[in-house]
This record gives C-alpha cells, sequence and structure tokens, in this order.
C-alpha cells in the first residue's frame, strides 16, 4: 500500500521522487486567516521548501512559490520587484517571476549551500556566494554563467556590485573582505583588518565609505578613494577640517597593514579605516543593511534588538561642524583673558559619530532571524522582522524625531508551536491529533488541518488521549502527570509521578490505566478514577497510582504487550527488560544494542518487539523466546521512534537523518522512504486505523501523511532509489578538466548534473541519426541510380514528429531546447568523437543564419575546450577555415542589424524628448525623483530656520 504525502496546494508532477507513492502530503502550517494546512512552529523563515510572498502585513497570503524539495537558504528581491532569486541548500539557484509565480531559471553552479545572493543595479547580473567558498556571477537575461570567482578560504558572508563601477565586493568568515575587477576577473585588493568572521559589509554615502560587521561589537568604517579621483589634477584638493596633526599619518599606518595589493600599478581604489562605531550588542553581526535611500544603517545580532543608525549628508555634516565651530570659539573667547586681541586659533576635529549617529534601538517579541527596511517619502521609517519563532512583526517609527519610539503597527502568526514539537498522538476515532511542546498543547483537526484548541503546559515529553478522546495526559520534563479536559481546555490536575524526567507512558490494553517510566530509575502503575469535583457536583476523572517497579537504571521506554500479561522497559544500560505485568517477574532481557535503546513497539498480536537505539540499529526480536530475529541499519544518525502500524507487521521508524521509514518485520524489507523533513525528526504518531502518520521534527514543522490505494512495487522502489543515487553521484564527481586547467580546480561556473548529462545524451543521439540519415541518404541515391527511378525514401519517426524535418534541422532543434544555463556543462562532457560532425552542422547553420548566436556561443566553446585535438587534426582544417569565413561575416550581419536597432531606438528616443521636451525612460523618474527630494530638503531648512 502506497503513503501519500499531502500538501496545502497540488505539488507538480513527480514531486516527492524520493517518496513516491505519497501522493498527498500535508505540510500542518497554520495561518490565523484560517487557509487550510497548519503550520507547526517558528519555522526559519528561510526553512520550507516553499516562499511566500505578501505585498502588505494583512494575514493573508498573496502568492506561493512552489520550489525545489531542498531547504531554502537565501532571498534576493531583483530591483524591478518583478522576480525573486531563491537560493537552496544543495548549491541550486531558482530565478522566479512575482507576475506568474513560476520559476523557469535554474542556475546549478555551488557544490554547497547558498550563502549570499545580490542582484546588480539593472538586475541583469546575480552574484551568488556559497559555503563551497566560490562566488559566481550569473547572467540573468541569458540564463548563463558568466564566471566563477576562486579566493577566498571559507563560506561567503555576502557580496555587493557597485553602482558606478564594474567591481564587486565580498565579504567571507576567512575574515577577508575581497574587492574584484568584473572587466578583468580577479580580486586586486584584500583587506585583511578583521581578527573574526566578516559577516555582513553594506556600501555607503555615494559609494565612499564601506562598513563591515564581524564577530565582535565594533562596525569598521573604511573610507574609499577611487584610482581617477586620486590622480586627476584638475580636481581641488578636499577642504579639510582641522583636527590633531597625526590622525591622518596613523590611519594611513594602519591602512598599510589591513591592505595587501598585488602590485601599485593593479591598485584600482584605496581603501583607509576612517574608525569605528560600537554596537550596544555584544555578540556577532547577523544581518547589517542600509535602506534604499542610504541613509538609515540597520544591524543586528542573535538577540532581539535591531540598532538603527542614521547616515547624515554633507550638508548636514557641514551644518553640524559650523555649529560646534561657533560654539568652540564662543567658549575659547570667554576662557581668553585678551579679549581685545584677534579671535584665539580653534581646532575643531569631526568625529566618526559626527557622520554616524545612533537613532535608535527596536526590541522585538523574540530572536531576529532577518529582517529589512522601507524609508517611505514622508520621513517614516518601516521595518520587517522575520523572528525565529516564526512571527512576522512590522515596526514603524520617525528617524527625524529628537527621540524616535518605534511602534509596532502589525503581526503576522499562525496557529502553531513556537518551539519543538516532541509528542504526537491520534484520537482513538482518527479525527484529533495532539502535539505538545515545551510550553503549550495543540488539538488539530485532521480533515480541516485546523488548531481547535490550545492549552499551556510545561514542557511535554509524552502524551495519549484518555480513552472516550475528552481528557489527554501529558507526562512532562519535570517528572509531573498534568491532565487536561478537551471541552474546557483546563488543567483538571497536575501529579509530580517521577523525581526525573517522565520520558515515556504506555496506556494499558484494558484501557482503565496506564504505565509511566522516568529517570527516577521506576516504572509506575496507574488507575483512573472517577473523584468528586471540588467546583461542582458532578465528577471527574483523576488517577492513582497503583504499583512501583524499581530498577537498576534510567527508564528511557515502557510498552505493554496487547494481551497485558507482559510490560516491556528499555534502560540506560541499553537492554530492554520484559517484566509480567501481574507479578513484576523478571522474564526476559533483549541485549545487543551498543547505545541506549531510545523507543520500541511491540506488534498487535504480541509476536514481536522492534527496537529502536542510538547506535542507529532496528531490531526485531520474538517476544516468545527473546531471540533477535533480524538486526537492521535503518537511519544514518539516531533512531527517534518507532510504531507498528495496526493490524500488521509493518512498522514505521523516524531519525534524525531527516527520514521516515516503512518497514515489514516478517521480510526485513525496507519498503519505502518519506522525505519532506529537513531537520531531525524527534516523534512520529500511526492513526489507530493505520491511515495516517503524523511526523513533527526540528525543522518546526509537523506533516502528515496519508496511505493511498495505489500499489506499491519494491522493485520501482529500490530502481528509483538506485536512480536518485546515480543522481547524487553524478553531482559530487570531478568535472572534466580542461586543458590548461588542474583537475578539480574548474573555473567555469556551471557543474555537472543529471540533466547536463541528459542533455549532452540528447545531443549524442541527434548526431547519431544525422549520420544513420546521412547514411540512408546516400544508399538511396545510389539506389535510385541504379533502379533509373525515383525510390520511395523511407522516412524516421522522430523526425516524421518534428514535422518531416531534415537530419541536420533535428540537430539544431535539439541544440535549442537545452536550457541556456546548461550549455556549456552538456557540452563539456560531449566526447570528441562528436566534435567534427557538429562543426560541420555549425557551419552549414551559420551559412543559413539559423541561431548564429547560439551556434557562435557553441562553437566558440567547443573550439577553447577541443583547441589541440581540432588543430592536429588535419581532416577539421577545411573545415575550420571555412568557419572562419562564415562566421566572421555572419557574425557582422547580426552586429550590424544590432546597431541599426540600436541606432533606430535611439532617433526614437530623442524624437520622444524633443516632442515633450521631458527626459525618457528611467532617466525621467530618476531626474523627477531627485528635483522632490531636493526641494523637500530646501523646505525642512527653512522650516527649521524659522
Amino acid at each position: 500500500m502506497l503513503w501519500a504525502a499531502k500538501h496545502r496546494l497540488p505539488l507538480p508532477a513527480r514531486a516527492h521522487q524520493s517518496a513516491p507513492g505519497f501522493l498527498r502530503h500535508f505540510l500542518l502550517e497554520g495561518k490565523a486567516s484560517g487557509g487550510r494546512g497548519f503550520r507547526n512552529g517558528p519555522g526559519r523563515g528561510r526553512s520550507c521548501r516553499r516562499v511566500q510572498s505578501a505585498r502588505s502585513l494583512v494575514e493573508a497570503e498573496i502568492l506561493i512559490l512552489q520550489g525545489l524539495k531542498q531547504e531554502v537558504t537565501c532571498l534576493c528581491p531583483s530591483p524591478d520587484g518583478l522576480h525573486l532569486a531563491v537560493g537552496y541548500e544543495d548549491g541550486s539557484i531558482r530565478i522566479f517571476s512575482l507576475l506568474s509565480g513560476e520559476g523557469n531559471v535554474t542556475f546549478n553552479g555551488h557544490k554547497a549551500a547558498i550563502t549570499t545572493l545580490k542582484y546588480d543595479q539593472l538586475g541583469g547580473r546575480l552574484a551568488s556566494g556559497s559555503k563551497d567558498t566560490d562566488i559566481i556571477v550569473w547572467d540573468v537575461i541569458n540564463e548563463s554563467g558568466l564566471y566563477r570567482l576562486k579566493g577566498h578560504k571559507d563560506a561567503i558572508t555576502q557580496a555587493l556590485f557597485l553602482r558606478e563601477k564594474n567591481l564587486l565586493v565580498t565579504s567571507g568568515k576567512d575574515t577577508m573582505v575581497k574587492w574584484w575587477d568584473l572587466d578583468t576577473q580577479h580580486c586586486f585588493k584584500t583587506m585583511v583588518g578583521h581578527r573574526t568572521e566578516v559577516w555582513g559589509l553594506v556600501l555607503v554615502s555615494e559609494e565612499k565609505r564601506l562598513i563591515t560587521g564581524a564577530s565582535d561589537s565594533e562596525l569598521r568604517v573604511w573610507d574609499i578613494a577611487y584610482l581617477q579621483e586620486i590622480e586627476d589634477p584638475e580636481e581641488p584638493d578636499p577642504k579639510k577640517i582641522k583636527g590633531s596633526p597625526g590622525i591622518q599619518d596613523t590611519l594611513e599606518a594602519e591602512d598599510g597593514a589591513f591592505e595587501t595589493d598585488e602590485a601599485p600599478e593593479d591598485r584600482i581604489l584605496s581603501c583607509t579605516k576612517a574608525g569605528s562605531i560600537m554596537r550596544e550588542g555584544r555578540d556577532r553581526v547577523v544581518n547589517l543593511a542600509v535602506d534604499k535611500t542610504g541613509r538609515i544603517l540597520a544591524c543586528h545580532g542573535t538577540d532581539s534588538v535591531l540598532e538603527l543608525f542614521c547616515i547624515l549628508s554633507k550638508e548636514e555634516i557641514q551644518k553640524k561642524m559650523d555649529k560646534k565651530m561657533k560654539k568652540a570659539r564662543k567658549k575659547a573667547k570667554l576662557h581668553s583673558c585678551k579679549g581685545e586681541e584677534e579671535d584665539p586659533e580653534v581646532n575643531v576635529e569631526m568625529s566618526l559619530q559626527d557622520e554616524i549617529q545612533r537613532v535608535t534601538n527596536i526590541k522585538t517579541s523574540a530572536k531576529i532571524k532577518s529582517f529589512d527596511l522601507i524609508h517611505s517619502p514622508q520621513g517614516e521609517l518601516k521595518a520587517v522582522f522575520l523572528l525565529q519563532n516564526n512571527l512576522v512583526e512590522l515596526y514603524s517609527l520617525n528617524p527625524s524625531l529628537p527621540t524616535p519610539q518605534p511602534v509596532r503597527t502589525s503581526r503576522i502568526t499562525i496557529g502553531g508551536h513556537r518551539s519543538d514539537v516532541r509528542t504526537l498522538s491520534f484520537s482513538s476515532d482518527n479525527i484529533a491529533v495532539l502535539s505538545a511542546a515545551a510550553d503549550s498543547i495543540k488539538i488539530w483537526n485532521r480533515s480541516t488541518l485546523q488548531c481547535i484548541r490550545t492549552m499551556t503546559c510545561e514542557y511535554a515529553l509524552c502524551s495519549f488521549f484518555v480513552p472516550g478522546d475528552r481528557q489527554v495526559v501529558i507526562g512532562t520534563k519535570t517528572g509531573k502527570l498534568q491532565l487536561y479536559d478537551l471541552a474546557s481546555g483546563n488543567l483538571l490536575e497536575t501529579i509530580d509521578a517521577h523525581d526525573g524526567a517522565l520520558w515515556s507512558m504506555s496506556l494499558s490494553p484494558d484501557q482503565r490505566g496506564f504505565v509511566t517510566g522516568g529517570a527516577d530509575k521506576s516504572v509506575k502503575f496507574w488507575d483512573f478514577e472517577l473523584v468528586k469535583d471540588e467546583n461542582s457536583t458532578q465528577k471527574r476523572l483523576s488517577v492513582k497510582q497503583t504499583r512501583t517497579l524499581q530498577l537498576d537504571e534510567d527508564v528511557l521506554c515502557v510498552s505493554y504487550s496487547p494481551n497485558q500479561k507482559l510490560l516491556a522497559v528499555s534502560l540506560l544500560d541499553c537492554t530492554v527488560k520484559i517484566f509480567y505485568v501481574d507479578t513484576l517477574k523478571f522474564f526476559l532481557s533483549l541485549y545487543g544494542h551498543k547505545l541506549p535503546v531510545i523507543c520500541m513497539d511491540i506488534s498487535y498480536d504480541g509476536a514481536l518487539i522492534a527496537t529502536g537505539s542510538a547506535d542507529r540499529n532496528v531490531k526485531i526480536w520474538g517476544l516468545d523466546f527473546g531471540d533477535c530475529h533480524k538486526s537492521l541499519f535503518a537511519h544514518d544518525d539516531s533512531v527517534m521512534y518507532l510504531q507498528f502500524v495496526p493490524k500488521s507487521h509493518l512498522f514505521f521508524t523516524a531519525g534524525k537523518d531527516h527520514k521516515i521509514k516503512q518497514w515489514d518485520a516478517d521480510k526485513f524489507e525496507h519498503i519505502q522512504t518519506l522525505e519532506g523533513h529537513h531537520q531531525e525528526i524527534w516523534c512520529l504518531a500511526v492513526s489507530p486505523s493505520g491511515d495516517y502518520v503524523v511526523s513533527s521534527s526540528h525543522d518546526k514543522s509537523l506533516r502528515l501523511w496519508e496511505r493511498t490505494r495505489e500499489p506499491l512495487i519494491l522493485e520501482e522502489e529500490r530502481e528509483m532509489e538506485r536512480e536518485a543515487e546515480y543522481e547524487e553521484s553524478v553531482a559530487k564527481e570531478d568535472q572534466p578538466a580542461v586543458p590548461g586547467e588542474t583537475q578539480g580546480d574548474s573555473y567555469f561556473t556551471g557543474k555537472k548534473t543529471i540533466e547536463t548529462v541528459k542533455a549532452a545524451e540528447r545531443i549524442m543521439e541527434a548526431i547519431e541519426l544525422y549520420r544513420e540519415e546521412t547514411a540512408k541518404m546516400k544508399e538511396h541515391k545510389a539506389i535510385c541510380k541504379a533502379a533509373g527511378k525515383e525510390v520511395p525514401l523511407p522516412s524516421n519517426p522522430i523526425l516524421m514528429a518534428y514535422g518531416s524535418i531534415s537530419p541536420s534541422a533535428y540537430v539544431l532543434e535539439i541544440f535549442k531546447g537545452i536550457k541556456s544555463s546548461e550549455l556549456e556543462e552538456s557540452l563539456l562532457v560531449l566526447p570528441f568523437s562528436y566534435v567534427p560532425d557538429i562543426l560541420k552542422l555549425f557551419n552549414e547553420f551559420i551559412q543559413l543564419g539559423s541561431d548564429v548566436e547560439l551556434i557562435c556561443r557553441c562553437l566558440f566553446f567547443l573550439l577553447r575546450i577541443h583547441f589541440g585535438q581540432i588543430t592536429s587534426n588535419q581532416m577539421l582544417v577545411p573545415v575550420i577555415e571555412k568557419l572562419r569565413e562564415t562566421t566572421i561575416s555572419k557574425v557582422s550581419q547580426v552586429r550590424d542589424v544590432i546597431g541599426f536597432n540600436m541606432a533606430g531606438l535611439d532617433y526614437l528616443k530623442r524624437e520622444c524628448e524633443a516632442k515633450s521636451e521631458v527626459m525618457f525612460f528611467a532617466d525621467a523618474t530618476s531626474h523627477l525623483e531627485e528635483k522632490k527630494r531636493k526641494r523637500k530638503k530646501r523646505e525642512k531648512l527653512i522650516l527649521t530656520l524659522t
């Protein structure tokens, strides 16, 4: 029987390749607006396979972008606001259209998780940094990689394009800040002035200043001077503010120690340390950012405080310095004894604190995960926060006020937990699901996925529904039993059951009581009873202890056999002891695990007991003699939970390796793997009917899985597992070395994936078909000549499917069908034996003028990677000669057409400008905004003066 992973929105076909048969899968993800599904707890803002977008902080989803099955690690919107770049844990990048919600562009180049994404000013290029220490610059329009930049020795933390110059600045956990010249793709400056990891950097003051944040409470500020500006003889010297004579020299000396240049002629700019701003937080900088105007600087650490700073403009600084100078002169006059003499010489020093002022701090309700700023034209600053506990909060303040007070204006919250769920239970009718975490219990409706009841509790470790489903019992970390009434949501009773953590509970099969096991080395038996309620005349449910079984080790798990004759107890000494329930006499000891047994369950017929351990193994034992039937290596990490499916010998296991697996205890076979969680799975629960499984994980999600009617064929499952393993191994293989490069040191932007291998195979198949069809044509001509009449030519069904095109046209169609981002990598894995035919076809295509740009791109790449073999092959010399002639002429034609079109567009632009007497396109809007800004500044100055 297949299992289905239930999702709130329909998944694309084959979305869960690793969990075949799971056709329906709900991510239990609650929304206050009551949408289908609920989210359990504080998901990382970046930890969903889906990206959610909202236009305003109203509690409604605007758009859901359905992504890959990997975890999202990074987001970056394009400057025009129409696209969103999403980085994933496996190193892939997808670009989604926010208009259609589709992700048509995929970049594969990194080998590890994406850590930073940044567009350039126009949105045509995208820089990506990864844990693999590489930076790749992608051409978004052409959907291909431009170049890979190598130099950092640890994960990249930030990358920024400069607006005016073709430069890129990057920071990494290797304590370095590197400047890259994108014209030559090399690092021309490395700043080594940091002692710890550099976690963030921003460019401010019209890109004349760089601010970096590291693992200390210091924000370092660097002045940037560009070479052209330094060496321009016509530019007058900047006005120097009088200060103490030794400061500039010391800064220059510091600068010399803080940066290493390759050669003086390679210098494009110089960086000198201007000083430091001290943060209030003592921990590392997590995020450092400026708003779009570049006026407000904000940063936060690992706590819940966002610190805001204001970067003053030149006019404001000058005004401030004039005030300081005036004040200093006045003070000097008062202190001077010679009142009739000339004004004494006054020195006023401008500090960094005069240029960058602290505004205020915003304190959020929980630790900050990430934030963004919007500075409205009215002067109001809005800050939106994604918090660690899965809340989104919006704060607003007016930074121009003397003491700005941040106000929380809106909040998006959902119905889930705010911490990891440690226990799950199904009600006897399969309708209600109980989940309990460190602070609350929640009851969910399985069919609508809505949270129907929330109750506060202590740190819960185990739970079950009392028979009748009207009450629930919770076992806590402090050893207490808490009894809750579901109708009222009230805590009925709290009982001190154990002196240590209450790790496990098991309801007795006769449903009259239950057994608990705790860290105080005891197993206690409890019975349900009705007692008189003090607040009303009716009786209420309570529990009373009947017996205690004292043991030598901490109890980790307890389980009744279905006939209630035996009790299994797992202990900290890695054994499972079986006792008779009636006499509490010892029956069996199951010994074999190397680490303690964390979970276990007994089958419905009492014949088998399965135990899961921290040693990653599951052992299946017979309960009659205690013999081990089979030991299975179940997970790549600790087995955290195990439960049999009712009325069968199938069981589910959950592990810290993020996977849920189904097993057959009779045949000792692995049936299927359910993948969906991104972090350790803590627990799962199988419904009494056996049709549903609910699981909880450290990724703060609950997932509900449903059994489907589709038959499951084990051979197909194994085949799909082998395919998945092969696809993973392809990505881990070394890239083919290009002549002139060392093995494993690839400077190409792409990486070998199963898609690029398949694309190369399609090219090879097309070339083979072309060869076969060409040979058939020659044979056909010879037959016609011999027969003296036209003989019908048998047509190829593949060519007929493409509209009876020629074999060469079919090859061109295959090339056009390869994704732009995968083209180079596909050609790189292509064997050289196919290259001569491809070069001949390229000559034919270019002569016809078919897709000249695409063909030239492929041609130049093939010439580059197979240069030695092509030039040494005498058969290819005439082909290359023809290609040289046709390529130059056709590329010139294409260039002329583009040049003509550009000139035509320029002419139309001038015509429009002349008619309307305004600047056109982007110039008009930018000039208009600049004028408005200047007018508002003048009005503010007049107001302040009056």
